[in-house]
Protein backbone atom coordinates (compact mmCIF):
# COMPACT_ATOMS: atom_id res chain seq x y z
CA UNK A 1 0.00 0.00 0.00
CA UNK A 2 0.83 3.36 -0.60
CA UNK A 3 0.04 5.96 1.54
CA UNK A 4 0.87 9.89 0.25
CA UNK A 5 0.23 13.26 1.01
CA UNK A 6 -1.62 15.25 -1.81
CA UNK A 7 -0.41 19.34 -0.37
CA UNK A 8 -3.23 21.26 -1.39
CA UNK A 9 -2.32 24.76 -0.14
CA UNK A 10 -2.16 26.66 3.33
CA UNK A 11 -6.02 26.55 4.04
CA UNK A 12 -6.68 29.98 2.33
CA UNK A 13 -9.59 29.64 -0.41
CA UNK A 14 -7.77 25.53 -1.04
CA UNK A 15 -10.29 24.83 2.46
CA UNK A 16 -12.83 24.86 0.20
CA UNK A 17 -11.59 22.04 -2.25
CA UNK A 18 -10.69 20.14 1.11
CA UNK A 19 -14.29 20.38 2.52
CA UNK A 20 -15.15 19.14 -1.25
CA UNK A 21 -12.80 16.33 -1.13
CA UNK A 22 -14.26 14.53 1.67
CA UNK A 23 -18.06 15.84 1.41
CA UNK A 24 -17.96 14.27 -2.31
CA UNK A 25 -15.29 11.04 -0.88
CA UNK A 26 -17.55 10.10 2.30
CA UNK A 27 -17.96 6.96 0.70
CA UNK A 28 -14.20 6.21 1.41
CA UNK A 29 -14.08 8.91 4.09
CA UNK A 30 -11.69 7.39 7.16
CA UNK A 31 -10.85 10.67 9.43
CA UNK A 32 -10.49 14.07 9.55
CA UNK A 33 -7.19 15.39 11.10
CA UNK A 34 -5.91 18.59 12.67
CA UNK A 35 -2.95 18.83 13.51
CA UNK A 36 -1.43 21.63 15.77
CA UNK A 37 2.00 23.00 16.36
CA UNK A 38 4.56 25.87 16.48
CA UNK A 39 6.10 28.04 13.15
CA UNK A 40 8.00 30.46 14.56
CA UNK A 41 6.40 31.09 17.69
CA UNK A 42 2.94 31.43 16.11
CA UNK A 43 0.23 28.29 16.44
CA UNK A 44 -0.82 27.35 13.18
CA UNK A 45 -3.20 24.28 12.62
CA UNK A 46 -3.18 22.00 9.25
CA UNK A 47 -5.85 20.70 7.86
CA UNK A 48 -6.12 16.66 6.86
CA UNK A 49 -8.30 14.33 5.15
CA UNK A 50 -7.60 10.76 5.01
CA UNK A 51 -9.43 8.65 2.73
CA UNK A 52 -9.30 4.55 2.65
CA UNK A 53 -7.00 3.27 -0.20
CA UNK A 54 -7.83 2.69 -3.85
CA UNK A 55 -9.17 -0.75 -4.53
CA UNK A 56 -7.30 -1.85 -6.62
CA UNK A 57 -4.09 -0.15 -6.48
CA UNK A 58 -3.67 0.16 -2.62
CA UNK A 59 -3.16 4.14 -2.93
CA UNK A 60 -4.09 6.07 0.41
CA UNK A 61 -4.50 9.39 -0.35
CA UNK A 62 -4.01 12.37 2.87
CA UNK A 63 -5.07 15.57 1.73
CA UNK A 64 -3.90 18.73 3.13
CA UNK A 65 -4.01 22.49 3.96
CA UNK A 66 -0.61 22.90 5.89
CA UNK A 67 0.05 25.18 8.34
CA UNK A 68 -1.71 28.40 6.98
CA UNK A 69 -4.74 28.33 9.83
CA UNK A 70 -4.47 30.16 13.18
CA UNK A 71 -4.38 27.70 15.89
CA UNK A 72 -8.35 27.36 16.40
CA UNK A 73 -8.64 27.24 20.08
CA UNK A 74 -6.63 30.84 21.06
CA UNK A 75 -8.22 32.28 17.89
CA UNK A 76 -10.95 31.11 16.61
CA UNK A 77 -11.50 31.57 12.74
CA UNK A 78 -14.23 30.40 10.11
CA UNK A 79 -12.20 27.84 7.85
CA UNK A 80 -11.73 25.67 11.18
CA UNK A 81 -14.78 26.49 12.21
CA UNK A 82 -16.10 25.05 8.67
CA UNK A 83 -13.68 22.27 9.14
CA UNK A 84 -15.28 21.45 12.25
CA UNK A 85 -19.11 21.79 11.22
CA UNK A 86 -18.04 19.23 8.16
CA UNK A 87 -16.84 16.60 10.19
CA UNK A 88 -20.13 16.45 12.13
CA UNK A 89 -22.08 16.76 9.24
CA UNK A 90 -19.96 13.56 7.98
CA UNK A 91 -20.70 12.22 11.24
CA UNK A 92 -17.07 11.34 11.70
CA UNK A 93 -14.78 12.60 15.15
CA UNK A 94 -12.62 15.23 14.95
CA UNK A 95 -8.98 14.39 15.53
CA UNK A 96 -6.77 17.03 16.97
CA UNK A 97 -3.22 16.37 17.95
CA UNK A 98 0.00 18.51 18.62
CA UNK A 99 2.99 17.80 16.05
CA UNK A 100 6.18 19.02 15.21
CA UNK A 101 6.20 21.98 12.44
CA UNK A 102 6.84 21.38 8.73
CA UNK A 103 9.94 23.84 9.44
CA UNK A 104 11.96 21.31 11.48
CA UNK A 105 12.26 18.91 8.51
CA UNK A 106 14.75 19.43 5.92
CA UNK A 107 12.53 18.64 3.33
CA UNK A 108 8.13 18.78 3.49
CA UNK A 109 8.32 15.10 2.06
CA UNK A 110 10.67 14.45 5.35
CA UNK A 111 7.82 15.64 7.35
CA UNK A 112 5.15 14.06 5.27
CA UNK A 113 7.18 10.99 6.39
CA UNK A 114 7.31 11.94 10.17
CA UNK A 115 3.32 12.63 10.24
CA UNK A 116 2.38 8.95 8.61
CA UNK A 117 4.52 7.59 11.25
CA UNK A 118 2.63 9.13 14.02
CA UNK A 119 -0.62 8.13 12.55
CA UNK A 120 0.27 4.04 12.17
CA UNK A 121 1.41 4.65 15.89
CA UNK A 122 -2.06 5.90 16.71
CA UNK A 123 -3.65 3.21 14.53
CA UNK A 124 -5.26 6.04 12.21
CA UNK A 125 -3.41 4.37 9.15
CA UNK A 126 -2.68 1.01 8.30
CA UNK A 127 0.51 -0.38 8.87
CA UNK A 128 2.66 -1.22 6.13
CA UNK A 129 2.02 -4.17 3.88
CA UNK A 130 -1.92 -4.01 4.84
Amino acid sequence: MIQRFIELGEGYSDIYELLEIARNNEHRLTHMIAFHSSVEGRPVTSLAVVLSPTDPGGFQPIYICREGIPYPHSTPNKRFDLFKETTEALNRPLIEMDVKPSSAFAETELYFQHLIGILRLNHLLAPLGK
